[in-house]
């Protein structure tokens, strides 16, 4: 990609991050592992220097600024700025949420206001999740779970619960699983176990949990299909997934639930379930 193929570079992160997953696979070596960096992340491109960010990503300082020129920007810095506009815009500081929602509440009870507006950004996810989901890629994933002889869970920070309560609900139907989350760190241990007999199943949302994209990355050199639910295409899992889903949640003055994730992991666990209690109806009758 040459520098004067971008004539008027992004200025808004997710036009830059579309522009880098789209020209990634078109770049030399280096700049494709910048790329790949960038997109996974994307906050340690915001408050690194060159030399930090460089060590990180493991390539020379002079590789940042060719990365950027060829994305169209004049240096690193002016790329940089794109990131640090990112968190900004992002609605993280958690006394600015609550203070919007003291506006929400106009009086009312701050408890019923709360319950109102989190049933609701709830119930709109639900019903987009509803409305998007693709059965090819429920029916699919449902096929690799099923097959595999354990299925490693991975969820971490945000992400956690539904991991966890995938282990709960499949253990207690008969499936074997490995909940990755250990509190003495030896997760990465624990997932090389993993094999193409196997299956995973990874649960990420932005900003993307470091460690989750590292297992991700780690489960797919194994060669061990995964199966991802996160938040966009252009999510850092979807790049080893063997199947994926976007779940989007609506939020109520920056809080969200996971009652779309839950609904999604729910339907998995027992329709996991319902097919390997099939294959062994089968394979009695065969026998």
């Amino acid at each position: 990609m040459a520098h004067d193929s971008v004539i008027d570079p992004p200025r808004d992160f997710n036009g830059l991050r579309d522009l880098i997953v789209e020209a990634r696979d078109r770049l030399p070596k280096r700049l494709a592992q910048v790329a790949t960096f960038t997109i996974e992340r994307p906050d340690d491109i915001a408050f690194g220097t060159v030399s930090s960010i460089s060590e990180q990503a493991a390539v020379q300082p002079s590789t940042l600024v060719r990365f950027a020129k060829a994305l169209g920007y004049s240096g690193f810095s002016e790329l940089q700025t794109v990131f640090q506009q990112r968190l900004r815009d992002r609605p993280n500081n958690y006394d600015a949420r609550l203070q919007a929602f003291d506006a929400h509440a106009s009086g009312r009870p701050p408890a019923m206001a709360l319950i109102e507006g989190l049933s609701q950004a709830a119930t709109d996810s639900i019903a987009k999740f509803r409305d998007r989901i693709q059965l090819e890629s429920l029916d699919e994933a449902t096929k690799i779970l099923s097959q595999a002889e354990t299925i490693y869970l991975i969820g971490l920070r945000r992400s956690y619960p539904i991991s966890s309560y995938l282990s709960y609900a499949l253990g207690t139907l008969g499936v074997r699983t490995v909940l990755a989350g250990s509190p003495n760190g030896v997760d990465r241990e624990i997932l090389s176990f993993a094999g193409p007999r196997d299956a995973a199943l990874a649960v990420s949302f932005t900003p993307y949990a470091p460690a989750a994209v590292e297992y991700t990355r780690q489960i797919a050199g194994q060669k061990t299909p995964l199966v991802a639910i996160t938040d966009s295409p252009f999510s850092p899992l979807v790049f080893n997934a063997s199947v994926w889903f976007e779940v989007v949640e609506n939020d109520f003055e920056g809080f969200r639930s996971l009652a779309a994730t839950m609904t999604l992991a729910s339907a998995l666990a027992v329709a996991v379930a319902e097919r390997r209690r099939g294959r062994e109806k089968q394979n009695l009758h065969s026998d």
